[in-house]
């Protein structure tokens, strides 16, 4: 009893961003019906190198769990009207594409209100759909770039500097999954639907938070710190102990008066001391933050974490990836689970951090490409084989094997 099990999207995604989006629906319970167009081989992410092989790959599967597959194509007229009978059933179509094309294929409200006056269209763009840079396509490390982003991130020495996961694509896939169950809500509500356009500019933007509000109301300039210390809290930022990194955090007054006799100084912590405030702290980090980093280098990072997490101190190592996977916590949350699939035997992925009630998801796997066609087709659209066949040779669905 999933909540979201009575939710049916038809999705025309690709890549990275879309399917990671409608990858946490699925999850919870909607029917996402995956179109793949036949004449390109559907996904692109079927393709992603390393481990890829024929229309397989790991990249695929990180992005596309619980959903179906139909190959169609929807420039052709047969294709099309297959499409058209699956928009009367949906609640959602759900697609990331240039911000020019919805409206060129027709997949906009205005387009399909006809068909089903409660359909939802969410399309997540690299632009949206309006601007002067709609028509052009947004990629994330791109997306870095314009919002910002690569500004302030890395050392203040080194070059503008992406993060290491693709964080635009991802926060626009959850932002693409929100407004579509708040439009999903209206719609139920009000009997209409409408569309969402949602932008990976947009959830950039938007991103840079507190910097940026500051900048337009202060004029603040926002730029890289050294050790990726916090702009304006002091302590908080990485230290290299004797063997390793670790990150060590006072968002409070309390954390710094717990950490000061950690680290030999108690007196700092003394209402009479320049560094008991965080106003304090900010004004000589010049000469604090060189003293505890020679402070943490005399011990090793096990030996920091052990005194400081017991004393309530915000600290963690710098986990490697393989190091995170591992970490007893994300055992402890459940956070690996395991599909089987024809090619790689028992896949493990990573499960949505989207928790709804005490029940956990079921996972299956990634479809194959046009894997769900009979289902589909079939029982959900009631389609008998004189009709399947003769879609086939119209090419609704690629060109006839």
């Amino acid at each position: 009893m999933r909540p979201l099990r009575d939710v049916r999207i038809i999705s025309l995604e690709q890549y990275g961003a879309g399917p990671f989006g409608s990858l946490h629906l699925a999850d919870l319970g909607a029917e996402v019906i995956k179109i793949e167009e036949p004449r390109s081989g559907g996904d692109v992410g079927r393709y992603v190198p390393p481990y890829a092989q024929d229309e397989d790959s790991l990249f695929f599967e990180a992005f596309n769990r619980n959903k179906r597959s139909l190959s169609l194509d929807i420039s052709v007229p047969e294709g099309r009207a297959v499409f058209e009978d699956l928009v009367r059933g949906a609640d959602a179509v759900y697609s990331n594409l240039r911000g020019d094309v919805p409206e060129r294929i027709g997949i906009t409200y205005d387009r399909l209100k006809h068909l089903n006056p409660a359909i939802v269209c969410c399309s997540l763009t690299g632009f949206g759909m309006t601007g002067p840079r709609s028509t052009e396509p947004g990629y994330d490390y791109i997306l870095q770039g314009l919002a910002g982003w690569m500004d302030v991130t890395g050392e203040p020495s080194g070059p503008p500097t992406k993060s290491g996961l693709s964080m635009v694509d991802y926060s626009g896939g959850f932002v693409a999954a929100l407004a579509l169950l708040a439009g999903l809500h209206a719609a139920r509500h009000d009997g209409v639907g409408m569309d969402c356009d949602v932008s990976l500019y947009d959830t950039a933007i938007s991103l840079l938070t507190y910097p940026g509000v500051w900048h337009l109301n202060e004029g603040y300039t926002p730029a890289r710190t050294r050790h990726s210390a916090h702009p304006s809290l002091v302590p908080f930022q990485v230290f290299e102990a004797a063997d390793d990194w670790i990150v060590v955090g006072c968002a409070k007054e309390k954390f710094w008066q717990r950490l000061a006799p950690i680290v030999g100084h108690p007196e700092w912590a003394e209402p009479d001391s320049p560094y008991a405030t965080f106003a304090g702290r900010g004004r000589l980090a010049g000469e604090l933050l060189p003293e505890l980093e020679r402070i943490f280098r005399t011990r090793t990072a096990a030996e920091w974490l052990g005194a400081l997490t017991p004393a309530g101190v915000p600290c963690g190592p710098v986990n490697t990836v393989p190091e995170a996977l591992v970490e007893p916590h994300t055992e402890a949350r459940g956070l690996i689970v395991e599909t089987e699939h024809p090619r790689y035997g028992t896949v493990q992925n990573l499960a949505s951090p989207v928790r709804v009630g005490a029940e956990r998801p079921a996972y299956r796997r990634a479809p194959r490409r046009d894997e769900d066609s009979a289902y589909v087709l079939g029982e959900l659209l009631g389609y008998g084989d004189d009709r399947v066949e003769a879609l086939r040779k119209a090419r609704a669905f690629g060109e006839p094997a």
